[in-house]
Order: structure tokens, then sequence, then C-alpha cells
């Protein structure tokens, strides 16, 4: 049996609008190994939340136009949506952007994940209640959060709250959608490292981190996925994408972060210039090129995904290129 838990082949899902079809993910392909956080990077719009939903939920005006999705060796884009719902919670599970708004103002959290488990035919007996306490206390909370209103509780709290009821049922695969970005600093590292520690403890099996912060992925992730506008532009290991990166938007991207120790005055930050394209009926080409320093005529068609190794992957015409001039 294959060791990936999920494997993505030529993924297309699009949005119709009234003026067309916006292209948000287009052609992408990867596979999520057993145990493996793989993060997912890019700017607003680059197609990073849309990629979730096409994986775990793809609710109308997104829909599915082409490829294959197989987690657990099941095809899920093809299943009937009852047996696809059995597989929620359990195998694939998912924390979605602006999550902290998920919860009941009218609820307390334990009535909260009552109704949830019950929805998803799991019984909110003693046992399973005893298995949220525990978790909870995973996380440095106290299962009197379990009696208060979500109002009562930080965002930091809700956040902490949602990944132990996303993981309640231990699920194989889970997708964490943006769940750092509404938090301070000290709180993001927290939920990162503890969704991590979960991984770490077996209490799921592999996840998928969605995030704008490369810094935040540095911290947790095994391999990074980078997107743009839609397509997946460059995918390796960790360490490799941030030390070395080679597609010029991932480039880009790593120069525009602040390094630890290095003053303003002594290095400027350099922001990417230009803003993305359109994806609304968007056509052939590189879509970085207008913003690509090293664009040539060649960009007008789109570039392959070639591999620079066995676990590096990259689209762009001119890397080898590239990397050469950035090495002289």
């Amino acid at each position: 049996m294959s060791e990936n838990v999920l494997e993505v082949r030529n993924l297309r899902a699009y949005y119709k609008i009234l003026k067309g079809e916006v292209k948000a993910v287009d052609d992408i392909t990867f596979d999520v190994s057993k145990g493996e956080i793989l993060g997912v990077a890019g700017e607003s719009g680059c197609g990073k939340s849309t990629l979730a939903s096409a994986l775990i939920a793809r609710k109308p005006p997104l829909h599915y136009i082409s490829g294959t999705v197989k987690l657990l060796g099941r095809d899920i884009i093809n299943m009937p949506n009852e047996e696809f719902r059995k597989m929620r919670l359990r195998n694939i599970s998912l924390i979605p952007q602006y999550a902290l708004d998920a919860f009941s103002p009218t609820k307390k959290i334990r009535e909260f994940i009552t109704d949830l488990v019950r929805d998803h035919g799991v019984k909110a007996d003693r046992k399973l209640m005893d298995k949220v306490v525990e978790r909870l206390q995973l996380v440095n909370l106290d299962s009197s959060v379990l009696d208060r209103y979500s109002i009562e509780l930080s965002g930091g709290m809700k956040q902490r709250v949602i990944l132990i009821i996303s993981t309640i049922l231990d699920p194989e695969f889970l997708i964490a959608d943006e769940i750092t970005s509404a938090l301070d600093v000290s709180s993001q590292r927290f939920v990162a490292t503890m969704l991590a520690n979960l991984r770490d403890d077996g209490i799921i099996g592999s996840s998928m981190f969605i995030t704008h912060d490369l810094s935040v992925l540095y911290q947790i992730a095994d391999r990074i996925l980078v997107m743009y506008a839609g397509n997946l532009v460059e995918i390796g290991p960790t360490d490799e994408i941030i030390k070395n990166p080679r597609h010029p938007y991932t480039r880009a991207l790593i120069a525009s972060l602040p390094q630890v120790g290095v003053q303003y005055k002594d290095h400027r930050l350099t922001g990417i210039e230009g803003t993305p394209p359109s994806l609304l009926n968007i056509g052939e080409g590189c879509r970085f090129r207008y913003r690509c320093p090293y664009a040539t005529a060649k960009c007008e068609k789109s570039p392959s995904l070639e591999r620079v190794d066995s676990q590096h992957q990259i689209s762009c015409w001119y890397w080898k290129e590239i990397e050469s001039d950035v090495s002289a």
C-alpha cells in the first residue's frame, strides 16, 4: 500500500461566476506522505484556501473541473457525498479560515462539541468527554473551558479549542487553513507547535498547513508547496525552499521577510513589484511573468513541473540559468 496519505493529480477547481470561470486551482499535482506536515504558502488570493476547499468541501460557486484526489487510496472526488461525510472528522478534518467565528454565541463549548460529534454519528458519552478534557490539558487549557461561552475565551484559547475539536477523532489527515493569522506572535508559535506535537504524539497522521507566513512554516513544516495565481510554482524540503529557493517568485517571497538581527538601515526589505493577474478566463503562460525580472517571450507558454531532485520540483523555464547567475 502507498505511503502517501493524500495523492493529488492535475487538480482543477474553478469558481463559476457570471463573467466566466476563475481558475483558482489550475492543474495542481502533489502528495502528502504518512506523518508529514506539508506547508502551503503564497500571497493572498493565490488559491491556498481554495485548494483546501477543493479537497474537502467543493461548495458552489466552486466546482470540480478535472484531476484526481485520493485519500488513503480512495477517490474522494467521485465518492458519493454520504460516503465522504463518514470520512470527515475521522479520516480527514479541516480547521477552516476564520474558524474563530465558528462557535455559536448561544452555546457553551461542551454543547457545541456534543452537537458536532453527534452530527457525525458519534455519541458524546463520558468516554469522549474525558478524551476532550485530556486533550485540553495538552494545549494548556483547563476543563472549565467546556462550561464557558466562546465570548469568554481569548483568540488564542478559541484557536486551541478549535484545534482539539478538529482532531478529537484522531484524523489521519488534517487541513489547517490560516489558523495562526488572527493571533499574536506568541500564540502563533504555540498553536503551530501544538499541531506538530499532535502529529508527533500520533493524534493526527499528516497535515497540510496553509499560511502566507513562511516563518511559521519554517518552524513546523517538513516540506513547503509554494502557490502563485492558482498554480504550483515550487515544492521541496523546508530547508531547501527557505535557504535555497529556485523559483523567482519563491526568491521574492523570501527576500520580503525580515531577518533577525538585521536592521532596516543595513538591509532594506524588497517587495514584489506589480500585482497578481486576474484569474478570470486567464490563458496560457507562466502567471508570474508579469512581475518576473527574468521573463522572456518563452514565458508566454506554460512551463511544466520539472524535478530539481527527487524531493524538489519547480515550474519555471529559466530556473537553471537563474541559479547560475545567483551562484556566480
